[in-house]
């Protein structure tokens, strides 16, 4: 605005008009001139993503297929807490967010690598995630005057610190008062280990939550399913979490996806519950999704009980996941995958 000789408070408009009131294009700003309207749209993408496909519905967990400018596709979830009190409905959502497109990091149990890696996202792919979704709510409840979304947890398609300086631009966003207005407690970032990217993580000013993609308590155990665990065994991503936390305050969290035979066995329980000491950490028990392709399996689940009640015997602070999505296809991945071989088999 400053470039074109513009008064400061035009650039308060169009980030109201992009944050607050979730326009869906330039001509919803009629606060600019016409002529600036114009000039605005010559220079600048209103919007980079489009609605490729959902699942899901308005009071349960949806998933999000978008297609992006080059045509590729990345998944978004929201998932809803629980109901409010006296029957209303959920007073907190969450947005998992995808920050690539595919995954360079070949997690065994996991649907986005694939199809291998394509590409980061870039700031803006990872901001117009959490816009497009506050736009579809806008359409759906137009009297609305309140965000939608809530908390951020930064754990979709790819591996976050992989992208870490374009993942930092697009929080610095989402996490401002003239943008997203998320507060950076309500902000989770997961990642498989990355312990370069984790201990930078720790000295930068934000209070964001981390969340580790463990998976595994033994290098055994998980160098079978998680090969970033060759480079960065759990002793060092222990040493780098523990880092972390002496820089941060709140809790860490250890994702703990249970897999039938590979990682629920009882003798995985004293292992689990050290790390979780000796990080102060709370462990997310995940019954696994399955993933068509792979062989994986969800454990039963009274030995995802028996795994939970384990852990809690040895004095950690444990959940057992009430699986949300399963139906859909809520795992990272799933979606894109069978939304690209149909257009394949339709292109064949």
């Amino acid at each position: 605005m400053a470039a074109q000789n513009q008064p400061a408070f035009r650039a308060d408009q169009v980030l109201a008009g992009l944050h607050t009131r979730h326009e869906a294009g330039w001509e919803g700003l009629r606060e600019l001139p016409a002529v600036l309207r114009d000039l605005m749209r010559q220079h600048f993408a209103f919007s980079t993503l489009s609605l490729a496909r959902q699942q899901g519905s308005q009071d349960s967990t949806r998933k999000f297929l978008w297609r992006m400018a080059d045509g590729a596709l990345i998944e978004s979830v929201l998932i809803p807490a629980s109901p409010a009190l006296y029957g209303e409905g959920s007073d907190r959502h969450t947005l998992c967010v995808s920050t690539q497109v595919g995954c360079a990091y070949g997690c065994r149990f996991c649907a986005s690598g694939l199809e291998g890696w394509k590409r980061h996202l870039e700031p803006s792919e990872i901001v117009e995630q959490v816009l497009a979704v506050e736009r579809l709510h806008r359409s759906e409840h137009p009297r609305s005057e309140r965000r939608l979304i809530n908390n951020l947890v930064i754990m979709g398609m790819g591996e976050p610190l992989a992208n870490y300086v374009n993942l930092m631009a697009a929080l610095e966003v989402l996490n401002a008062a003239w943008g997203g207005n998320i507060g950076a407690r309500k902000i989770t970032i997961s990642t498989s280990g990355l312990v370069p990217q984790i201990r930078m993580l720790a000295d930068q000013p934000w209070q964001f939550r981390l969340a580790l993609s463990l998976h595994g308590a033994t290098d055994v155990v998980r160098s079978r399913i998680m090969p970033i665990n060759r480079k960065y065994p759990l002793a060092e991503l222990v040493e780098a979490a523990a880092y972390y936390q002496t820089r941060k305050k709140g809790m860490i969290t250890l994702e703990y996806i249970l897999m039938a035979g590979v990682n629920d066995m009882p003798d995985q329980v004293a292992p689990l519950a050290r790390i979780a000491q000796r990080l102060r950490a709370k462990v997310n028990l995940i019954p696994y999704n399955t993933v068509e392709g792979l062989t994986w399996q969800r454990p039963a689940p009274d030995i995802s009980r028996r795994f939970h009640q384990l852990l809690l015997k040895e004095g950690v602070a444990a959940t057992l996941r009430h699986e949300k999505g399963h139906d859909i296809d809520a795992a990272c991945g799933q979606l894109r995958l069978r939304a690209e071989k149909e257009i394949a088999a339709a292109l064949s």
